[in-house]
């Protein structure tokens, strides 16, 4: 018999301010315990979503946030488990490690998500807000002519089927051999742009013709470029290690993952996994945990292609890169190198990877899923860049439309409770259907115009989805992981010039 909200609740414990735990008995067959942290404002919209969904009211064909992290806490294998919204199978904002060693330990593609290593890159510049004022229309115009953006846009890199090949397998290597990318590039990405277990061979015929012209695409949705300015500095001393040196200093911040190919890779993985839960007997609680042993044939083939379909997302954010750099020459006139276009970080947010983490006090390899969720290791930590071994990995956060965007760093604390993980954004308070029913384009674009804000967009109907009020607010969710420790603010970002599809 359902449960009542009141008694759904009674599994629900604070532990602080803005951490809760999901005691074990929530659903059936609990590994673990799971966690979720929010602050006061997030809190209400977690529990109303819970609520509706004893109300029977639904939340768009997904379980609600809080049962999903506790449907994922029940896989087999599972150690453990910022913001959080539901989603396909896990719910947005999940972190769940699996222990290799064990042989009952699964891989899932809900738990990384459709479009796979959706990240965003941050690029700095030693031009300042008023250095692009008097240019600002033309800027956003030739960046909305150099990168391909909106369903169905073809890439501004010309590829031939074996590029292709080449881009799922050598990753920024690629980008790097061509010409689109620079030798600084790599050293400041997640995973130096390459993940090594690619295999290409692992990625259908479908996904890859899916793929060949969308390389270089921003695509549409929550992706942007834009183009942003130091807007407050919380830490001068991560900050200036970054090349963010004042306020007003102009950056640029990409959002964007796989496209198509991405989304076909975990299409047709979830198909062959379906097979191996029945074969091997796995049982889940949701179907769209559907999942396969890691060290099963379909959870190899699954890891391997899931890392061809990373390198083919910091193949795509590269040649964006490429296609910013050439906008900013174009305007300004002058090189890219000498308007220190350089990368500050790229991060992941949708993607499982093999690392070590220490598990009762001893040094563990697990697979880690992050989906909507960005890693963030500390200083010192041998996988971050040199140049950022003191202040640790900066962690980017980015706003919805017309907000403002994060630069973080990662910490000790998150490293021992998240599994060095924080938040990636801020997720949706409105669905699609709902922004487009209560917005109006004319109250999108006049709030954009007050606030000083230049916007060029592909599709009409989506500058209503992307409303900031169909977003949370980011500076709550960036908060409650600052005050969770799990990271810390070190710079804030406001736009002035925005790109979507």
């Amino acid at each position: 018999m359902p449960r009542t909200f009141e008694e759904e609740c009674g599994y629900i414990n604070r532990l602080t301010d803005c951490k809760f735990q999901i005691v074990k008995g929530f659903v059936p067959n609990m590994n673990v315990e799971g966690r979720f942290y929010v602050n006061n404002r997030l809190e209400q919209l977690m529990f109303d979503e819970l609520k509706f969904s004893c109300d029977g009211q639904g939340i768009g064909g997904f379980l609600p946030a809080v049962r999903q992290i506790a449907n994922v806490a029940s896989l087999p294998g599972i150690i453990g488990l910022p913001d959080i919204h539901s989603g396909y199978g896990f719910s947005i904002g999940n972190i769940a490690a699996f222990d290799v060693s064990n042989p009952e330990s699964v891989i899932s593609p809900g738990g990384v998500g459709f479009d796979i290593n959706c990240g965003v890159r941050l690029l700095r510049t030693n031009l300042m807000e008023e250095d692009v004022k008097p240019v600002k229309e033309q800027l956003t115009q030739s960046l909305f002519d150099h990168i391909p953006v909106g369903v169905g846009s073809r890439g501004a890199i010309p590829m031939m089927a074996s590029d292709l090949v080449e881009c799922l397998e050598m990753g920024m290597d690629w980008t790097l051999r061509e010409g689109y990318s620079w030798a600084e590039d790599k050293e400041h990405c997640e995973e130096y742009g390459r993940m090594l277990q690619a295999d290409a061979s692992k990625v259908s015929m479908r996904a890859k013709k899916r793929g060949l012209p969308q390389l270089g695409t921003l695509g549409a949705g929550n992706h942007y470029a834009e183009v942003q300015v130091v807007d407050e500095i919380y830490d001068k001393h991560a900050a200036s290690t970054m090349g963010i040196d004042q306020e007003g200093q102009v950056v640029v911040m990409l959002h964007c993952g796989s496209r198509g190919l991405g989304h076909q890779v975990a299409t047709d993985s979830l198909v062959e996994m379906e097979k191996a839960m029945a074969r091997d007997g796995i049982m889940v609680n949701d179907k769209q945990l559907a999942c396969a042993r890691i060290n099963s044939t379909e959870g190899k083939n699954y890891f391997a292609g899931m890392a061809a379909a990373a390198n083919f997302a910091w193949v795509n954010r590269s040649c964006i890169t490429f296609c910013v750099r050439n906008a900013f020459q174009k305007t300004f006139g002058m090189s890219a190198d000498d308007m220190d276009m350089q990368v500050i970080y790229d991060v992941s947010h949708n993607v499982a990877k093999m690392e070590e983490h220490m598990v009762d006090g001893r040094p563990k390899k697990l697979c880690v899923h992050r989906k909507g969720a960005t890693r963030a290791f500390p200083a010192h930590h041998p996988l971050i860049p040199v140049d950022y071994q003191l202040i640790g990995q900066p962690v980017l956060i980015g706003g919805s439309m017309g907000t403002c965007s994060y630069v973080l760093t990662g910490t000790e604390q998150g490293m021992v409770e998240t599994f060095g993980t924080t938040c990636h954004g801020a997720g949706r308070a409105l669905s699609r259907a709902k922004s487009r029913r209560t917005i109006t384009w004319d109250s999108v674009i006049d709030d954009l115009k007050k606030k000083e804000i230049s916007i060029r967009i592909a599709s009409p109907k989506l500058i209503m989805e992307e409303a900031p009020e169909s977003y949370k607010n980011v500076t709550d969710v960036v908060d409650t992981c600052d005050a969770a420790g799990i990271s810390k603010k070190a710079v804030k970002l406001r736009p002035i010039a925005v790109i979507k599809g």
